[in-house]
């Protein structure tokens, strides 16, 4: 298949939200989400950290019934990748890419059927937190895991360039 004739722009549902830090003589504080600034069904149920190594991507891939709520607040840079994946939404077939991170830090909200990756482009190690609405693997890690994997089909619509 290859690449695929997306359109560069926005993608309908997709939340971008500009972390702001707070600093005082002790340091910083950053509101990553609240409730009350968040649709519904983006109520994360549970949370993680990951550290990406620099040069490093991870993605593309998609959720069938999961959002993302990825969080970009440094050390590093990551630029993301978005690729709207679903039939039925106004923005089908639009690719969007931002740089988020430490000069830049931004909250990202991506829906169901977006296809999505990051990859480290700053110097050193990079954060990033993630609070999905869905629990990895279900109650009790016994369901599958909800993600369709691109980054091992080499006729993957969805490249990174």
């Amino acid at each position: 298949m290859g690449a695929a004739p997306f359109q560069t722009g926005d993608i309908a549902g997709v939340i971008w939200r500009p972390l702001r830090r707070f600093e005082d003589p002790r340091g910083w504080l950053c509101e990553m989400f609240r409730h009350d600034e968040l649709p519904t069904e983006f109520h994360p149920v549970m949370g993680y950290i990951s550290m990406t190594l620099p040069g490093v991507a991870r993605g593309p891939h998609e959720h069938k019934d999961q959002a993302d709520l990825f969080c970009f607040i440094g050390p590093s840079s990551f630029q993301v990748y978005l690729w709207d994946n679903r039939p039925d939404s106004p923005t089908h077939w639009r690719r969007q890419v931002e740089i988020v991170g430490e000069n830049r830090p931004m909250a990202l909200v991506v829906p169901v059927g977006v296809a999505h990756a990051y990859k480290n482009v700053g110097a050193g190690s990079g954060i990033v937190f993630n609070y999905p609405n869905q629990l990895y693997r279900g109650v009790g890690r016994r369901a599958p895991v909800d993600e369709i994997r691109h980054e091992d089909d080499p006729q993957t619509p969805f490249v990174l360039n």
